[in-house]
């Protein structure tokens, strides 16, 4: 990875977004969130992804009430 994109487990992508691990394993498998499986079988998520869903999510949550047209 030449960006030096960070790797987060499900738990740390959990912790982010407030929600049990399991949940963020369930959005791997359906698609809302993109992970890379490990040699060993584990989910990682890059975190220049989470981060941008992240952000998306609070928009939509009431923090883009500064940007929004009437």
């Amino acid at each position: 990875m030449d960006t030096g994109d960070r790797l987060l487990t499900p738990g740390e992508v959990a912790a982010l977004f407030r929600v049990d691990p399991k949940t963020v394993t369930r959005w791997a498998a359906a698609g809302r969130i993109g992970s890379i499986r490990t040699p060993g079988g584990h989910r990682r998520f890059r975190e220049s992804e989470v981060r941008a869903l992240l952000e998306g999510e609070m928009e939509q949550s009431g923090e883009s009430s500064a940007g929004a047209s009437p």
